[in-house]
């Protein structure tokens, strides 16, 4: 039911259940199988909205980030900030940022995040652009292609509408060019993980095991798997998931099991 494309629950709202703080993450734990014999399941794609716009954008420079397996907040670090050695805040300040652009964060939203004054937040967005060019050229195209056919496209073709783009309204023009500006990337990681559930679950079938996908959250599967299949469960799923859809950056998927949720992660 989201605009993105990606699946959404109530009753409880899986997906407002916190992982910034311990104390949110916590919550986590109410979730298990009374019967010992299962474990719970949880893989999820590693950045995967920084690696969908690496490709979508077709910059180099990210590509090679994470095709090297270097740090990629670590990276952005280093080029916007000039140093060869960040420091953690450097690190969560390029943190920051990396997420911020992916929506088409202002300079007042990064100030506020990253508590600076909006200048020195507007030069740290400018450095992001001068050190990632593709990725302010892209953001250029998908800003043009809203305001000529008011809709926006994932890689697979599915199409997000904004037609508030041409609204009267200064803030309701700006809130859909933010929008179309992440819809590409956000739509695409829900395209994805789609695909990779349908096959998963088919695979899981043919290959007659009992395991079944019980939840998809953002970018997380949850799969409940008898004890007796946790080997070969684990390997097929990650194999299917990272090689779900073909991007020009490579997919890593992490996790692992346990008993709760919570441990799961």
């Amino acid at each position: 039911l989201t605009q993105t494309g990606r699946l959404s629950s109530s009753e409880p709202n899986l997906q407002n259940i916190s992982v910034r703080d311990e104390e949110g993450k916590l919550i986590r734990k109410a979730f298990y199988y009374d019967d010992e014999n299962y474990s719970i399941l949880s893989l999820d794609y590693s950045q995967i909205e920084l690696r969908i716009l690496a490709s979508l954008s077709g910059c180099k420079s990210l590509q090679n980030v994470f095709e090297s397996g270097e740090d990629i907040h670590a990276a952005t670090a280093r080029k916007v900030f000039g140093t060869e050695n960040p420091t953690p805040l450097e690190r969560r300040r390029a943190k920051a940022v990396n997420f911020g652009i992916i929506y088409g964060i202002s300079d007042f939203g990064l100030a506020e995040q990253i508590d600076c004054s909006r200048k020195e937040a507007k030069e740290i967005i400018s450095s992001f652009y001068e050190a990632y060019p593709e990725i302010s050229d892209y953001f250029r195209r998908i800003t043009e292609e809203v305001n000529d056919k008011s809709y926006v496209s994932t890689l697979l073709g599915r199409r997000r509408y904004l037609r508030e783009v041409h609204d009267a309204n200064y803030q309701v023009r700006e809130f859909a060019r933010r929008a179309a500006m992440n819809a590409p990337i956000q739509g695409t990681a829900a395209d994805l993980i789609k695909i990779a559930m349908i096959k998963v679950n088919k695979a899981l079938k043919e290959n007659k095991l009992e395991s079944r996908i019980i939840c998809q959250i953002h970018d997380e599967l949850l799969i409940k798997v008898p004890n007796n299949e946790k080997e070969k469960v684990f390997d097929l799923v990650k194999n299917i998931m990272e090689n779900a859809m073909e991007l020009d950056v490579k997919l890593e998927v992490d996790g692992g099991y346990g008993r709760t949720w919570y441990d799961a992660k």
